[in-house]
């Protein structure tokens, strides 16, 4: 008989009875001010939250949007609907009216959560759309105006299959998809990463990257639940205070990207870990430079931070570096209780190097789906694969190593060139701190690389006129940039990661 997979909601209530008294969450507030709840307190906390959501019409099967920065609200928020059956729409609180009404139209949300001072915009987004509108602080820790009769765990049980999250894709080179997140993705995923990371009731989190997007979700927030551990939030990435308040709060396990990691190294003097850090586990995500990687982890105490790879809809990272022996550069091997392998994306067969293929169940171990869009669904598998769209090369050791994006590799005069080895090359440029490669039409050669280059903040005005002489003396003729464009900052989402398809629209003739 096959076993029902675990929702959530039970993942949640079962770490509640299991552990009522120990810390959930401690929130440090914008003014510095710390407030903390245990397991019991929060759940307490949780069950007015969808009480009030039950008052206001929210019932299973429902979306609501959140469109809030971290905060305790947030959590609230997303636990209570949990609780209830109804699914969360994250959007970015930065985001505009046009994206805004987007999300909301696409999911027929019933209510929508945004921040006092950006209510104009939200307003403006949900009308049209039947979405009401409710206006919460984000400092605020007693949530009064969310609160109702309190609603017992076990009111209404959900599916392992229903919707929890719905969550829009980065749009780093396209325009975003709707992922369908379910309850039984968010208790996997939490597993999964939990063991990767050796996380025990013991251990604090430190949650810096924004609520909305699947890293703090997964990797986080679903991961500490499924242990007992604690998280510290922020409101936001603090580049020049992470290093002091992680000590300050004694986290254990942190999880950032490349460039929030670069911008650390950037904003913090090198010098030793300070007194209290106790950070042992660090996620990362993108690549750094090796003196990028050696200097964050002397700054983290001598902690190896461990590279993984992962996407909104493969759930959990399918790739992970080992804890005993990462390697810097590397993706990492197949996490534990995934499935990922290598494809020729021709003949769909097993290759050393090619797209990255990832297996699972759908709405169990991969997303259930794209919301309304059942042929982008189809085309997102091949022969029961999904495919990812990545490309790596797999070493003698079984390592993971990033090729690119399917786009990442362009056609000039007929040869593959990958934009990833000349990110790399210009990356090693002392003047540079940051190179994006996109491909530019060309009437002979079809297309050629064209780079956007952010130079360090100490660099002067001709510190990077030597980058041809620099490329041509490291890479091949058709992988030269023909045209290097000094920017002030890269077009990123919201968790640092490249929009390159809009540097790909400056390149148009």
């Amino acid at each position: 008989m096959t076993s029902v997979p675990p929702t959530f909601a039970a993942r949640w209530s079962e770490t509640v009875v299991a552990h009522p008294y120990a810390p959930f969450l401690i929130w440090e507030a914008p003014d510095a001010s710390v407030t903390r709840w245990t397991y019991a307190e929060f759940d307490a906390l949780v069950a007015r939250v969808a009480g009030g959501l039950l008052a206001r019409g929210v019932r299973p099967g429902d979306r609501v949007g959140i469109a809030l920065r971290n905060c305790p609200a947030y959590v609230a928020l997303w636990l209570a609907l949990a609780r209830l059956g109804a699914a969360m729409v994250c959007s970015d609180p930065s985001a505009r009216t046009p994206e805004l009404a987007a999300h909301l139209r696409r999911t027929g949300a019933r209510l929508g959560f945004c921040a006092p001072e950006r209510a104009a915009d939200y307003r403006t987004a949900a009308a049209g759309t039947g979405t009401t509108v409710v206006e919460i602080a984000e400092d605020d820790t007693d949530l009064a105006i969310l609160l109702g009769r309190p609603t017992a765990a076990g009111a209404h049980l959900p599916g392992p299959t229903d919707p929890a999250g719905l969550m829009f894709t980065s749009g780093t080179t396209a325009e975003p998809k709707c992922v369908i997140v379910t309850q039984a993705n968010y208790a996997f995923a939490g597993a999964v990463m939990a063991a990767a990371a050796e996380l025990g009731p013991e251990d604090r989190q430190f949650v810096v990257l924004p609520m909305f997007h699947a890293n703090a979700q997964y990797y986080s927030f679903a991961a500490a639940i499924t242990v007992g551990a604690s998280v510290v939030l922020m409101p936001a990435f603090s580049a020049s205070r992470f290093v002091a308040q992680a000590a300050r709060h004694e986290v254990t396990h942190v999880s950032l990207f490349a460039a929030p990691i670069r911008m650390i190294l950037a904003r913090t003097a090198d010098r030793d870990a300070p007194p209290g850090l106790r950070v042992r586990h660090c996620w990362y995500a993108q690549n750094v430079t090796d003196d990028q990687y050696e200097r964050f982890a002397t700054l983290l105490g001598g902690c190896r931070p461990r590279q993984l790879y992962g996407m909104t809809e493969t759930i959990p990272a399918v790739l992970s570096n080992p804890a005993d022996a990462p390697v810097p550069g590397s993706m990492g091997r197949p996490t534990p209780g995934c499935v990922v392998a290598v494809h020729d994306a021709a003949t769909g067969e097993p290759a050393a190097e090619g797209e990255i293929v990832v297996g699972g169940e759908p709405g169990v171990s991969l997303f259930a789906g794209y919301l309304d869009d059942p042929a982008a669904t189809a085309a997102a598998y091949r022969d029961g694969w999904f495919v990812t769209g990545d490309r790596a090369r797999v070493d003698r050791d079984g390592h993971f190593h990033f090729a690119g994006r399917r786009g990442d590799v362009l056609k000039v005069a007929g040869e593959n060139v990958s934009v990833v080895e000349i990110e790399a090359v210009l990356a090693e440029h002392p003047a540079v701190l940051e190179a994006a490669v996109v491909g530019a039409p060309d009437d002979v050669r079809d297309e050629v690389p064209v780079a956007f280059v952010v130079a360090v903040p100490e660099a002067g005005p001709t510190a990077l006129d030597d980058l041809a002489d620099w490329c041509a003396d490291r890479l091949a003729k058709s992988k030269r940039p023909v045209r290097f464009e000094r920017v002030a900052e890269l077009p990123r989402t919201s968790v640092g990661k490249i929009r390159k398809f809009l540097l790909t629209e400056r390149t148009a003739p």
